[in-house]
């Protein structure tokens, strides 16, 4: 008399020919490539594919080279009568149900993790910006000065700031205008420290502005150029 008990099932010639497949010649080999322990893998020719985990399946799945659809698929499809007895699929098609939940969570908190991500980025950056504003808007002067008179001590602070301006472009932040450079008054960009210079009126800048990507942070500060 014929069982019918699900441990009755062989879906060893199905696992046999997965692994042909992918070059593997025996269990033992499949358990090494997927570091599955072999009871894993009787339990999956057993057809008893609900009983293992998600994770077991996915490792699996590597190792053969296919989707862990297909394989979770492939070890629920009922095998032909004249092979061995029918085995029910609802533990695979349950597990398919699970695999398809997790990936759906995994890829709404993966999303809603890089969201926060990038929100607690801008965030800092913007507070560090708020606390750099004095030398950001200082410190090209200073430098400015310093070069106009090598004897100065100051020339010699020069390069122990340099880290803090690699830092501030790595932030995006881009200066405007030079120190010292004479440039057409552009009221957008300019803020004017004394006078009320027109615009594409000769200025001398005095102190540089920022930008960081398209966001205007501070306007560069000039001075009309008296004739």
């Amino acid at each position: 008399m014929a069982t019918t008990d699900v441990d009755a099932v062989d879906y060893s010639p199905v696992l046999r020919s997965l692994m042909a497949q992918a070059s593997l010649t025996s269990y033992r080999s499949l358990s090494r490539a997927s570091d599955v322990p072999r009871s894993a893998i009787d339990t999956l020719r057993r057809g008893q594919v609900g009983r293992l985990q998600v994770s077991t399946l996915q490792r699996l799945s590597q190792a053969l080279g296919m989707p862990l659809e297909a394989l979770v698929a492939k070890f629920s499809a009922p095998l032909p009568r004249d092979v061995t007895p029918q085995a029910p699929a609802s533990d695979g098609l349950e597990v398919i149900s699970q695999i398809k939940a997790l990936r759906q969570e995994c890829d709404r908190l993966q999303t809603q993790l890089a969201t926060q991500a990038e929100t607690v980025r801008q965030q800092v950056q913007q507070q560090a910006i708020a606390q750099l504003e004095p030398w950001l808007v200082q410190w090209p002067t200073a430098v400015y000065a310093a070069q106009q008179k090598a004897d100065l001590p100051a020339q010699k602070l020069v390069p122990l700031v340099r880290p803090v301006e690699a830092l501030v472009r790595q932030w995006g932040l881009t200066p405007i205008d030079l120190v010292g450079a004479e440039v057409p008054f552009d009221p957008q960009i300019h803020q004017p420290k004394a006078g009320n210079p027109v615009p594409g009126q000769p200025v001398r800048v005095s102190h540089v502005g920022y930008r960081q990507g398209d966001r205007l942070l501070y306007r560069a500060k000039v001075s009309p150029i008296q004739p």
